[in-house]
């Protein structure tokens, strides 16, 4: 990254617009326009989205036009670049009549805005300067993304009416959070209410208030943010196997680092341990001065993660992918035009307008990698982490997508890239190269990375990790200039060290649990409408089973058909619910852990799978014994069945197997790590449904067998409709004498509703294995 020079010296001005004020303080820009989440908000057709950008130069301050459509006007004159300073006058969108900002100096009073006292202490890191200084009256300041609050905070992941601060008897105040959907913090930790002392720091979203005396400082956290890493250490095993050994390295504001080195050297572990989902077990990652681990309740919606694999619906178009995002990213009270726009705002920064209607799937790599990107931009993270992102890809996709990532820095975030590719490494600013052991090799600028290990080709140095496997790769670079240039001299003070264990952490939730089961079962719908093929085999598979069951019964059930007509309804209802669902949780599970990670609700996601899948499994059920028994004749004597109509009872009974047998096909698909192997499964589970329903063979009385059969599904199904037929009195025999056939209504309801408990017994196996995938500082 290039050399920063000396601090800022330009004074610190006084912005005046039409009802606003706002401190400029030099180490920042402001951008002004009609974008919500600008730092000057001027809400006026004229005015463009990202109008106009105020930053320092030097000991002075310059007015920067960015292509706006109406122009910006200086004393005047319509300008691109312009000095400003005291008695400064600026109009946006026209020379006369375009809203207008007056620059005056700071020192001079401003009514309730004034230049701060004192900074921000360390702790709030980025927020050296405050926006804006308040003088507090002894009153309820109320807080939130609505304008009838005392103090508005222009941003998506900020209820309409978030927080109060509340004055108290004594002189003192208190925060009260709002039932907010993403919460109210105070010194990191998430509260409900509570006192607030001198120096503490309130977040809200991506605002920050500190109380110094009878004011409130504001700080914005602009996404210019720094990273500090000190002596993370990650072992397995119980203090056994090392996959990072003692790494430390500063990653300054606008930065893009990029991490190589060979397999097993640590870069995932690294990745894990930097975004807080695997906090290393030594040492301490500061977020602008702030402890992550410490914090990561708070600090964690301010990081983006784009994992290697793809993290959207592949069947849906990418506009509705990303909108359906937006609505479980940001609170429920947000509306359908913020998100939008906001969606709208970040297609069009990463050039995505012409992919809009096109299905994920069908882009190239690298334009699926932008819309990954896209996604986690929603929020507007400030540090973006991203995990191979050009795996897999050409060199000219490659190169794009680095070059992407390049101009996400230089837009005011901190990038960090785990990659295996060295083709595109100069356009970042620090390259940190991992040895194997887990221990750091070099970090500095890519430029002296190869000279430095002495080598002129980058598969020379990836052969020498693996074959001088004596060289004390870490020892070198620590004992060179490099490591006291770019190490020692760049880290900040170490800070506190984090906690031996972390409390469990319960994601913010960005809506009610309600509100995201909605989301997502018009998600998971309109996902599986635009899957033809899984269309295709769900409409088909109950009319092939049941058309085979329909030749096999021919006229009526007797002696020789009517358990063969049962068997084929218990495999085609098995095959019909476990094929609906074997797959859907294992091929999600890289997304699910993301969205887990952001606020999404276990049970929701959970829930929308019983929900959609469930519907579609009944009516699957309910096709299947309609093709199959529709004008059969049931029972030789005709008659009723045990409580109902003999077709009605068998119809609830296929559709209750059916849906168990979904649920257990959430089992395998929650169980298995891999796709490949869940249709093998499938076939198992269809031979074990088959051996162990009681129609093969005798199970009552034999030890060990009818136990087991116990749980399979099958063996209940098929007694609810033998006994639906009185089955032992069509076909007389060992295997019809089952006690579970018998024609009572005992004995029927038993059937059924021990198919209801294994549905239940399977989703809480499913909910306990979902957790396990979760990221581990949740979990503890």
């Amino acid at each position: 990254m290039a050399e920063r020079g000396s601090a800022p010296t330009a004074p610190k001005l006084v912005l005046e617009t039409d009802g606003d004020t706002r401190i400029l303080v030099p180490g920042r820009d402001y951008h002004v326009g009609r974008d919500p989440d600008g730092d000057v908000v001027l809400d006026d057709p004229r005015v463009s989205w990202h109008h106009a950008v105020i930053r320092p130069a030097g000991d002075s301050w310059m007015l920067h036009d960015m292509g706006s459509t109406n122009g910006t006007f200086v004393n005047g004159r319509q300008v691109r670049q312009w000095g400003i300073g005291p008695g400064s006058v600026i109009r946006f969108g026209h020379a006369e009549q375009g809203p207008c900002a007056r620059l005056s100096s700071a020192e001079a009073p401003t009514g309730v805005y004034r230049a701060p006292p004192m900074s921000a202490p360390a702790a709030t890191g980025t927020f050296r300067h405050p926006t804006s200084v308040r003088s507090l009256p002894h009153r309820t300041i109320h807080i939130g993304r609505a304008s009838d609050n005392d103090l508005v905070v222009s941003d998506l992941l900020v209820s309409r009416h978030h927080a109060e601060l509340r004055s108290l008897p004594d002189g003192g105040y208190e925060i009260v959070d709002l039932h907010s959907h993403n919460g109210t913090y105070l010194d990191g930790q998430r509260v409900d209410r509570a006192v607030v002392h001198p120096g503490d720091i309130i977040d809200v979203g991506h605002a920050v208030f500190r109380l110094v005396g009878d004011e409130l400082q504001e700080f914005t956290d602009t996404g210019e943010v720094s990273l500090n890493v000190r002596d993370l250490s990650v072992r397995v095993g119980g203090g056994g196997k090392v996959l990072l050994d003692d790494i430390s390295f500063p990653v300054g504001e606008k930065c893009l680092l990029a991490v190589v080195g060979p397999s097993g050297s640590g870069k995932s572990t690294l990745l894990n341990a930097l975004t807080g989902l695997r906090p290393a077990d030594q040492g301490t990652v500061l977020y602008d001065g702030r402890d992550l681990y410490r914090e990561y309740a708070d600090l964690r919606q301010r990081i983006g993660l784009v994992p290697q694999d793809d993290i959207l619906h592949q069947q849906l178009p990418v506009g509705r992918a990303l909108s359906y995002a937006a609505e479980l990213r940001f609170p429920g009270d947000t509306a359908k035009e913020e998100r939008q726009a906001r969606v709208d705002e970040v297609i069009a920064e990463l050039g995505l307008e012409a992919r809009v209607r096109q299905p994920v799937h069908t882009l190239s790599g690298g334009q699926r990698k932008r819309v990954s990107v896209a996604l986690e931009l929603l929020t507007k993270p400030s540090l973006l982490f991203l995990d191979e992102p050009t795996s897999g890809l050409d060199p000219g996709m490659d190169r794009s997508v680095m070059t992407m990532l390049r101009e996400l820095a230089d837009d005011g975030r901190t990038v960090i890239v785990v990659t295996h590719s060295v083709l595109s490494l100069e356009v970042c600013d620090r390259l940190l190269v991992m040895a194997p052991g887990g221990r750091m090799a070099y970090y500095g600028p890519p430029s002296k990375t190869l000279s430095f290990f002495g080598f002129r080709q980058w598969p020379e140095a990836f052969e020498a990790f693996e074959h001088e496997e004596n060289r004390d790769w870490a020892g070198q670079y620590e004992a060179s200039p490099l490591y006291d240039e770019y190490i020692a001299a760049a880290l900040e003070p170490a800070g506190p060290e984090a906690p031996a264990e972390l409390e469990p952490l319960e994601p913010p939730k960005p809506q009610g649990w309600g509100g995201q089961l909605w989301t997502l079962v018009r998600r998971y719908t309109a996902s599986l409408a635009a899957d033809r093929t899984f269309l295709a085999i769900m409409v088909a598979l109950p009319f092939v089973m049941g058309g085979m069951a329909r030749a096999l019964a021919g006229g009526g059930l007797g002696r020789n058909n009517a358990l063969n007509v049962l068997l084929i309804l218990c495999v085609g209802s098995v095959l019909t619910g476990a094929a609906n669902a074997v797959r859907e949780l294992v091929k999600e599970r890289v997304i699910y852990q993301r969205e887990r990670a952001v606020g999404l609700s276990r049970s929701a996601y959970l829930a929308s799978k019983v929900v959609v899948l469930g519907l579609v499994t009944i009516a699957q059920a309910v096709v299947l014994t309609m093709v199959a028994l529709v004008g059969v004749r049931l029972r030789p004597q005709g008659g009723s069945g045990v409580l109902m109509p003999p077709l009605l009872e068998i119809t609830l009974a296929v559709a209750l197997l059916a849906f168990t047998s979904m649920m257990l096909g959430l089992l395998i698909s929650a169980l298995v790590r891999k796709e490949e192997v869940t249709m093998p499964l499938l076939v198992l589970l269809a031979i074990v449904q088959v051996v162990f329903c009681g129609a093969l063979l005798p199970l009552h009385g034999v030890p060990g067998l009818e136990q087991l059969a116990w749980l399979v599904p099958s063996r209940w199904a098929l007694g609810a409709m033998a006994a639906t037929l009185d089955l032992h009195a069509i076909t007389p025999g060992t295997v019809t004498s089952d006690p579970l056939f018998r024609s009572v209504p005992s004995m029927w309801l038993l059937d059924m509703g021990m198919l209801v408990v294994l549905s239940a017994v399977f989703g809480l196996v499913v909910t306990r294995l979902l957790r396990r995938q979760e990221p581990a500082v949740m979990r503890r």
